[in-house]
């Protein structure tokens, strides 16, 4: 972006992967060997499972395969990829980002289960947001908007004054559909249309303004 945008909210709502975390290359090798040992190809299925849950990326993948294969499948997933932090980094300008929501009202919205979600927070060196929405806290994986609709109301604030903070096409529209504004972070955003993007963090300034309201600047 060239230009600078000015969006107000009253809260911030926060995917973790691709957005504060980038956990590419672990998601790679992990999902590109499932992806082998079900016979499909690793580069189709690398288009589905961002921002979604292993189980729902699996049901996208094998729809005639039974439901719970695929929920034992993703614990073992979740498993393999927590104890694989190799090459886990902050998204640039993460860091800096989250310590000037300190004060002001946010939350992680992640499709991460806690297990996963803390260790990889760590591994970048990232501080856990107060208000946390996992894996564990929805019925529903994005593009569902329950984790977002959920985030809101943990906040005590209005769908439509919050803000997302998404990297992919399923939070995207899961943001979308709970009724908020997104700002996509990074390339992969950009395929997804979201209301702002900017290339990382370090293009987000975010201020307090007045009557509880939050100054978010892009660009």
């Amino acid at each position: 972006m060239t230009a600078s945008t000015l969006l107000t909210t009253r809260a911030l709502l926060l995917d973790m992967d691709g957005t504060l975390v980038n956990s590419d290359v672990v998601v790679e090798r992990c999902w590109r060997r499932w992806a082998g040992r079900q016979g499909l190809d690793g580069d189709a299925v690398m288009k589905v499972v961002h921002g979604r849950q292993g189980y729902a990326s699996m049901a996208v993948l094998l729809p005639d395969r039974p439901m719970e294969q695929n929920h034992a499948d993703n614990a073992r997933m979740l498993a393999e990829e927590t104890a694989d932090m190799d090459g886990v980094v902050e998204v640039p300008g993460a860091a800096a980002f989250l310590a000037s929501l300190a004060e002001l009202p946010h939350a992680l919205v992640t499709s991460a289960d806690v297990a996963l979600s803390t260790a990889r927070m760590a591994a970048a060196g990232l501080g856990l947001p107060e208000v946390r929405i996992t894996a564990e806290s929805v019925g529903a994986s994005k593009p569902d908007p329950e984790g977002f609709l959920k985030g809101a109301a943990e906040l005590g604030v209005a769908p439509e004054d919050c803000l997302v903070f998404e990297d992919s096409g399923a939070g995207i529209a899961a943001g979308r559909a709970a009724g908020m504004r997104v700002v996509g972070v990074g390339p992969r955003a950009a395929e997804h249309g979201p209301d702002v993007l900017a290339a990382d963090l370090t293009r987000v300034r975010v201020e307090t303004a007045a009557n509880g309201m939050i100054h978010v600047r892009i660009g």
